[in-house]
């Protein structure tokens, strides 16, 4: 309902970057570009300062931003208080989640939470986690369930629950007859590596500094973006690497790789993410409260902390 030229002024200006506001709005740049020039004509003076390839705000785009971030959170809260007159549970669910989330845990959830409130729809994007804290800081979505703690001060953090990751191997390797592998084993090895930003990666790069190895010592041979990727070089031979337990059970099961448990043992927190705003609609209210009791989750052999 808000003017669509100030959610994406808003976007623009929390990221102080065309291209990012393009992404997380999932428009073009031109589109971005057209519609903070339609505002600022509207105000008859400029919101950004454009230099060498950077933008900040002018003075002018300060105040906007102070004012649209209050008119847009007086929307959704508007929106959100009227539909609940009903006295139902509806509307829709903005939710993202990282890769392995989204694929392991959240499809029995969502069908779950679909089937006690009929009248929602939910919306799931994926992404790395980095780039899901980032769309529920500028309310692109309603919360998001991550790999990781997060480091946005403006977002409210719930650890859900937690999560062993282990080392794969490819059956014939060395390392596929030991029963445990260490930080130290594992740095001698051709390593293969999530991308920068995944939550997976943010967690292991921790595990070895925490554990005496240092990460130029890594004999980092790929670095991929995907974790079937990962899974697929990693079956082919080609180096180790470090995945959750859960997302490749079935590939155990059928020979095809060899998960051999850290030592010490490596486990994450997988975390719920959602702004902090004083009011929270009663459907989110409703999801949240869904996630945290939940046996669905200890079905999938994650522990609810």
């Amino acid at each position: 309902m808000a003017d669509r030229r100030l959610q994406v002024f808003f976007t623009v200006a929390k990221q102080l970057s065309f291209t990012k506001a393009a992404e997380l709005l999932f428009m073009t740049q031109p589109a971005v570009t057209f519609q903070v020039k339609q505002l600022e004509e509207h105000f008859n003076t400029r919101l950004f300062e454009r230099s060498h390839g950077k933008i900040s705000l002018t003075p002018a785009g300060e105040l906007t931003l102070d004012y649209a971030e209050r008119i847009l959170n007086l929307t959704q809260e508007m929106e959100a208080r009227i539909s609940e007159l009903t006295g139902q549970v509806s509307g829709p669910l903005l939710i993202g989640a990282s890769t392995t989330i989204a694929e392991y845990m959240l499809p029995k959830l969502l069908g779950e939470f679909k089937r006690l409130h009929p009248e929602t729809q939910a919306r799931l994007i994926v992404a790395n986690s980095e780039t899901i804290e980032h769309k529920v800081a500028d309310h692109t979505l309603d919360l998001g369930l991550i790999e990781s703690i997060s480091h946005n001060p403006n977002l409210v953090t719930k650890v859900c629950c937690e999560d062993e990751l282990v080392m794969i191997c490819a059956p014939g390797s060395d390392l596929a007859q030991h029963t445990l592998v260490s930080p130290m084993q594992l740095a001698s090895l051709p390593y293969i590596s999530r991308e920068s930003g995944s939550g997976t990666r943010e967690c292991i790069d921790d595990y070895f500094r925490l554990n005496g190895v240092n990460l130029d010592e890594l004999n980092l041979v790929m670095e991929l973006g995907s974790r079937e990727a990962i899974k697929g070089a990693v079956s082919a031979g080609l180096g180790a690497a470090v995945v959750s337990a859960t997302t490749v059970a079935k590939e155990v099961k059928l020979g095809e790789l060899v998960a051999v448990p850290m030592t010490p043992p490596l486990r994450r927190q997988l975390s719920l993410v959602y702004p902090q705003e004083k009011f929270r609609s009663k459907l989110l209210q409703a999801f949240l409260d869904f996630i945290e009791a939940s046996p669905l989750i200890r079905d999938q052999k994650l522990l609810i902390l």
